[in-house]
């Protein structure tokens, strides 16, 4: 296992990989890293061999010279499992990391998916696109001023509730040492503004209704980065009928944070019921 120590370090988690078992690929959300999922990958490594790598132009993950699309991101994403020897492997991804999934899914990569709090979720152009973008441009001038305070933003209680107010709904349910390492994995974030630009200017999802891949769509009550009610919507509407719609009670944008037993129940629970379904293709 890589990267895993229960307090964070002040170096990048370029990558989880830890456990044995059916292949698992994690990914996390923007501005995030892999820390987020440590505590449900821990729990998910007693029977998958479980991947979490920090996303390209993310803190501890490969540069994007080029393009900041989604796309250019899940390519980065099928390299390092074409490094693995992963032809296929089930998927869950947060926020960013589950538009990324939908892009994999389409590619063939994933045999299932489960997408909690999935961004991409709009129409281009339309205001919750636009709305998407301002929350991010926003928070811009904050991250860019905690660059240039050294350890103030982790060391500051006002900040850490603040931050942690936006992640999960219930802030006591989190670690000190889990909130500054998202605040920590912010500031040293070079997509920031090209990401943004990106989601401005690019096409959200494309079309999902004739996904084959079992997909489990997790959505959160108390969201406040995507709130369900708007960015929800589509998914639920497009997604195949097939496919498992889930609103988690009480839990925020980043639920791994909060409660990472239900969330990696959640995703076993999804990979284990789709075995049948494997079996027939």
């Amino acid at each position: 296992m890589s990267g895993t120590s229960a307090t964070p370090s002040p170096e990048p988690v370029g990558a989880l990989h830890l456990g044995s078992g059916a292949p698992l690929l994690l990914l996390h959300g923007f501005l995030l890293s892999p820390h987020c999922w440590e505590q449900t990958a821990t729990r998910l490594a007693a029977r998958c061999e479980v991947f979490a790598p920090a996303l390209a132009g993310h803190w501890g993950g490969p540069e994007l010279t080029d393009d900041y699309k989604v796309q250019s991101i899940a390519d980065r994403v099928e390299a390092q499992l074409d490094d693995l020897g992963w032809r296929t492997c089930h998927i869950a991804g947060n926020s960013l990391g589950g538009w990324v999934g939908f892009e994999l899914a389409r590619r063939g990569r994933a045999r299932t998916l489960t997408a909690i709090a999935p961004a991409g979720g709009w129409r281009t152009p339309s205001a919750a696109q636009i709305y998407a973008a301002a929350k991010f441009i926003a928070l811009t001038p904050f991250i860019e001023i905690g660059t240039k305070l050294g350890d103030f933003p982790t060391e500051s209680r006002v900040v850490r509730r603040a931050v942690a107010h936006l992640l999960v709904r219930n802030a006591e349910d989190v670690a000190r040492a889990d909130i500054a390492a998202q605040i920590r994995a912010a500031l040293h974030c070079p997509a920031l503004r090209p990401l943004i630009a990106a989601t401005l200017r690019g096409p959200g999802l494309a079309d999902m209704s004739e996904l084959t891949t079992p997909v489990r769509l997790i959505l959160a009550d108390s969201d406040r980065i995507l709130p369900a009610h708007t960015y929800g919507r589509r998914f639920l509407r497009e997604l195949p009928e097939s496919a498992d719609r889930i609103m988690m009670r009480r839990a925020g944008h980043v639920p791994m944070l909060e409660t990472p037993e239900r969330v990696a129940n959640l995703i076993a629970e999804h990979i284990y019921a789709s075995r049948d379904h494997l079996r027939a293709v």
